[in-house]
């Protein structure tokens, strides 16, 4: 279904609209950080597609996804709840080290997790190829290639684990499985030590290791660290019994508040706390951040009670919902709550790299990437279901994919592929118009 076209002042009035509704609060609290937050997402169409997923859903809900929401293409009462990412474009990847010590390259940043129409996932992921592809200038027979390498690999690996393929039986990306850039991304990880980490961010005085002055860091008075900590207290309650395995990694040596400015986390109040980690030596010290989470934009357009009432608060929700998406999450994730917000609590990792797509030029190369992440978000999508512990999804959601993508097949990657073209066009459109709104001091409150 083609995005309706809508005239510039009138599309800029609801782009204004959506900011009020998403940022609104935040960008009267500190509106320093959201004129940094904008002027990042003005330098490029994928970086204002980035920051603007409530506009994405608002979108959906107006029509511009061929009504899904009402029960369109491959939705039904079971494909219309999985678990979903809810951002999931293609700079969401990179990797990690699970709670079994490997390195993973995987889909990252769950802050916008829910439970909704797996089909939201898939077509916010086409467009942001559509945008890349755009960018770097492949012409649209090669980006419908690209989204539909994306549909057949998702396609291929739903199939497989719906049919009996077990998940310990299909391998994560790992310096064992990855080529091309992912294992690039994996051995840079690798490259990276817990050490230099902390060089970045601490020093040592008087023997022992605390947060260094500057670099972003402010200085708490004693009644926010007292809150701070009182917090963490309360984080320490939602860990799993294999994380607590040595009480001593869990010391406090010192605390700082931190600012968020980038485009996913301007204006939000966080903490890093540095612990002692896993032994005496000060080179194992673990620095985690305590940050307030937010409302996903995915959550407004997704009115079932019983997903919103299954969450204590939006740290809860981002914690459970990593946890369901991500086989062996990070072993310090955990929540609190702190000035009666839900707040995300996980470690500042030494070995976070992102995809880095700025050299992947050649249309070999993104084909053979982007079939690696379709099959990394079928991935994701069959692990959180009712085999992931949580009750919330009772029934196998790659089983229920599989069916109901099987009921038309030939039809799945040009849903794709249509979408992409669509709304790719439409938010290089809207990155124009927000450029305009913003130079010309438009947007309320900055």
């Amino acid at each position: 279904m083609p995005v309706p076209q809508l005239d510039a002042e009138r599309r800029g009035e609801q782009i204004l609209d959506v900011i009020h509704t998403a940022f609104g609060e935040l960008l009267a609290a500190d509106p320093a950080a959201f004129r940094v937050k904008f002027r990042k997402m003005a330098a490029s169409a994928f970086a204002f597609y980035r920051g603007t997923a409530s506009l994405f859903y608002r979108d959906l809900a107006d029509g511009a996804d061929g009504a899904d929401r009402a029960g369109g293409p491959y939705l039904d009462d079971r494909t219309s709840r999985v678990w979903i990412h809810g951002d999931l474009h293609a700079e969401n990847f990179g990797t990690y080290m699970n709670s079994q010590g490997r390195l993973v390259f995987n889909v990252n940043d769950f802050d916008e997790a829910y439970v909704g129409p797996f089909t939201w996932d898939l077509k916010r992921f086409a467009a942001s190829v559509a945008l890349i592809g755009y960018a770097k200038a492949l012409s649209d027979e090669q980006i419908t290639r690209l989204v539909r390498v994306y549909a057949e690999a998702y396609r291929e690996r739903i199939r497989a684990l719906a049919t009996g393929a077990k998940h310990d039986e299909v391998p994560p990306f790992t310096l064992d499985t990855a080529e091309g850039p992912l294992l690039e991304a994996l051995r840079v990880a690798r490259s990276l030590t817990r050490f230099g980490l902390l060089e970045t961010m601490t020093e040592i005085r008087d023997f022992e290791r605390r947060f260094a002055p500057g670099g972003g860091s402010v200085e708490l008075d004693a009644a926010t660290r007292y809150k701070v900590l009182a917090a963490f207290d309360g984080y320490l309650e939602t860990l799993p019994e294999s994380s607590l395995a040595r009480p001593d990694s869990y010391r406090v040596k010192d605390v700082v508040g931190r600012r968020g400015i980038g485009i996913g986390s301007a204006g939000l109040p966080s903490y890093n706390i540095l612990l002692e980690g896993n032994s005496d030596a000060l080179e194992n010290d673990v620095v985690i951040y305590v940050k307030q989470a937010q409302t996903p934009a995915v959550s407004r357009h997704v009115t079932d009670p019983a997903i919103r009432e299954y969450f204590l608060h939006e740290g809860h929700r981002t914690v459970i919902s990593q946890r369901a998406l991500q086989a062996h999450a990070d072993p310090w994730l955990g929540w609190t709550e702190l000035d009666g917000a839900g707040q995300l609590v996980a470690e500042v990792s030494p070995y976070a790299v992102d995809l880095d797509w700025s050299d992947i030029d050649d249309p070999e190369e993104i084909a053979l990437v982007v079939a690696d992440l379709g099959r990394a978000t079928a991935a994701m999508h069959a692990a959180a279901d009712d085999q992931s512990g949580e009750s919330l999804v009772p029934f196998s959601t790659e089983r229920a994919i599989d069916a109901a993508i099987a009921a038309d097949e030939d039809g799945f990657a040009p849903l794709l592929v249509d979408f992409a073209h669509a709304y790719g066009a439409r938010a290089r459109m809207d990155h124009q118009i927000f450029v305009d709104l913003f130079r010309n001091g438009r947007i309320p409150g900055l």
